[in-house]
């Protein structure tokens, strides 16, 4: 595999000044009241006149806007982050017109995440020293790693997160250096007990992070619920529970992308399933300990690793019944159901005995060379998806998203849950 150029995100923190702090926050609140506004102003010009107002339109109002005496105060910051705010919108409605996403929300300034991108016209970068529109002084950043050699960055997005943590994520050319290309090909079952595990048979433990947290968040989240609303101690107890989320985050997020590097440089083709989390978690039982394994999350990973290293990743249909056939070659018996407290099981007609785990990983890994035929991935780096087991479900057509045609939103988390949560 030759060398890669990709677009890549570099994310460090920041420790800003009290007049950087003020100002970074002043930014957010006019991108956040832009955003709104924009989006009400679209709504309302559908609503009663059936009118699509694009982007050059809202970008008109906005000068407008800056012209009256209620929000004059939105040429106090730089203009770019608010344009920007404009260009994500527009990018929301285009996804929800192509029917990728959901109707555009308001933003929440409690529960919205606060944020601002420049373009190269709202900073310079020079020497290490990254300095804002606006600003006199450069950020004082932790350059935890180095940016490529030579790079410039297109765009800057500045960001506060909830535990009150400065970040500053500089979007660069990269070039991803070839790695050896090996053969193999690895199954790979998501679980609870096991997070993860392989068609070779090893069994990777779930670390179960929030778990290992969970005094820690509960002590927090109880002396919160005892702060008077709108104190300042509740303030304060809020950044404290905020904090032990974040830590709980960035421990899972650490443990995955080692996982998933570790899955991509081993093998060729990495054969996962199409989980639908959002049903699973309505399993009141596994809700929390499936939004603790991350499964989204991992699936995310690997996709845009394999991408980056020229490997396979192929998802396997939700229905093909990995967990109840028999993995042995000339066999394929497909048992009824399994209840998810039976971690082995016999075929009735071979008589081999499966760890169900094991034997769902095997089954996924022999699913997915039936797939591997032609390019890995599409150009925007998503996965494909093979209706395997069409003998046992009825066929449906597949998009080369990683989403089945029939989406399947109203199936119940109980019934996914006893294939896919495995309780393990």
């Amino acid at each position: 595999m030759a060398s890669k150029t990709v677009k890549r995100a570099f994310k460090y923190h920041f420790y800003p000044t009290q007049v950087q702090a003020a100002q970074l926050s002043r930014t957010f609140g006019c991108v956040r009241l832009v955003y709104n506004k924009a989006l009400a102003a679209r709504s309302q010009a559908w609503e009663q006149h059936r009118e699509r107002v694009g982007y050059s339109a809202t970008s008109a109002l906005l000068t407008g806007w800056k012209k009256t005496d209620d929000l004059a105060f939105l040429t106090e910051v730089s203009s770019v982050p608010l344009q920007q705010g404009l260009r994500h919108l527009q990018g929301a409605f285009s996804n929800f017109f192509a029917g990728r996403a959901r109707y555009p929300k308001f933003k929440s300034k409690k529960k919205s995440r606060a944020g601002a991108e420049y373009t190269p016209s709202a900073f310079r970068y020079r020497d290490g020293n990254l300095t804002l529109a606006k600003m006199d002084q450069p950020l004082d950043i932790v350059w935890s790693r180095p940016l490529p050699e030579g790079a410039s960055p297109s765009t800057v997005t500045v960001s506060r997160d909830a535990a009150g943590r400065w970040f500053v994520s500089l979007l660069c050319q990269d070039t991803i250096t070839a790695a050896p290309v090996p053969e193999g090909v690895v199954g790979v079952d998501a679980g609870i007990t096991s997070l993860v595990t392989l068609s070779t048979g090893e069994k990777i433990t779930n670390p179960r992070h929030e778990r290992r947290d969970r005094a820690k968040l509960v002590k927090a989240q109880r002396s919160l619920s005892r702060k008077a609303r709108g104190s300042a101690n509740r303030a304060k107890a809020r950044v404290k529970v905020a904090r032990v989320h974040a830590r709980i985050a960035d421990r899972r997020k650490d443990f995955l992308h080692k996982l998933t590097t570790r899955l991509v440089r081993e093998n060729q083709v990495v054969v996962i399933e199409d989980l639908t989390v959002r049903n699973l978690v309505k399993n009141r039982t596994l809700a929390r300990a499936i939004s603790d394994a991350a499964w989204t999350q991992l699936r995310s990973m690997l996709e845009y690793k394999t991408h980056w290293y020229g490997r396979d990743l192929v998802v396997v249909d939700r229905f093909f019944p990995s967990t109840r056939m028999c993995s042995t070659p000339g066999c394929g018996h497909v048992c009824g159901r399994l209840p998810l407290n039976v971690r082995t099981w016999e075929c009735e007609r071979c008589g081999i005995t499966h760890d169900r785990d094991v034997n769902a990983a095997i089954n996924l890994k022999a699913a997915g060379p039936a797939a591997a035929v032609g390019p890995p991935l599409c150009d925007s780096g998503e996965a494909r998806t093979v209706g395997a087991g069409a003998g046992v479900r009825p066929q449906r057509e597949f998009f080369r998203s990683g989403r089945s045609a029939s989406k399947q939103e109203g199936h119940g988390a109980t019934r996914e849950g006893a294939k896919a949560s495995n309780h393990r």
